[in-house]
């Protein structure tokens, strides 16, 4: 079954342009020029990917985001013509998979795609969960559960906690963090690592009803992840 795209973009030659390339690849696209219709597909229909550009009439994509993010955790792939580093930085912390800045070549944006799709599909096909004191780890759900409460977490944070649950009590680097979640290198001093890791740090510490820290900082190492085995 082919998967199925939806583009947030005013820029409708780029629509036409990703959108033919794509389907080359047997990718359904669909297409909006304004957020709020954008934001009607998506409710109306069941996609696999959300490209979501950040300069856009009515809303910015960061505001389109925070609106998505509040009742969908599907893969989102940002796009912006300015190129900051802070652009990046806030991407992710609303909940954004991956940015992407443009101009940029489309077999790239095909690279990116075909990594989260296969992040969000589940590596780990033949586990089902794992299962610690408090938290509960579901494959086939993808879900993550403390004490049975959804963390509603998004494709890259599940993908996060994965690692990390599999890693119990070892410290990672940011390099490893980035190559097992992204499938690229990554600079460790990137600030994408730390946004990644707070977001889910955070949602783990006010999940749970002692408020406790599973994710530990090692300062100029990366982080390490610990929680009580059942």
């Amino acid at each position: 079954m082919n998967k199925s795209i939806l583009i947030i973009d005013d820029d409708t030659k780029l629509n036409d342009l990703i959108s033919t390339f794509l389907t080359k690849y047997n990718f359904k696209c669909d297409t909006s020029e304004f957020p709020s219709d954008g934001i009607v597909k998506l409710k109306k229909n069941n996609y696999d990917l959300l490209i979501l550009d950040i300069m856009l009439p009515e809303m910015d994509g960061f505001e389109v985001c925070k609106v998505i993010r509040k009742d969908s955790n599907i893969p989102i792939i940002m796009l912006t013509a300015r190129g900051e580093v802070t652009d990046k930085i806030i991407g992710l912390e609303l909940g954004a998979d991956d940015y992407l800045p443009k101009p940029f070549e489309p077999r790239e944006l095909l690279a990116r795609i075909t990594s989260i799709l296969r992040r969000s599909e589940g590596k780990l096909k033949n586990l089902q969960q794992i299962k610690f004191k408090s938290l509960l780890i579901d494959f086939n759900k993808r879900s993550a559960l403390i004490n049975k409460k959804d963390l509603e977490l998004t494709s890259t944070e599940f993908e996060l906690l994965t690692l990390f649950a599999k890693n119990n009590g070892k410290t990672l680097s940011r390099d490893e963090i980035m190559q097992d979640t992204r499938g690229i290198s990554w600079e460790s001093y990137n600030r994408s690592v730390d946004v990644m890791v707070s977001r889910l740090r955070n949602k783990l510490k006010n999940y749970s009803p002692q408020k406790e820290d599973y994710i530990k900082t090692v300062h100029s190492v990366g982080y390490m992840f610990y929680a009580e085995e059942e």
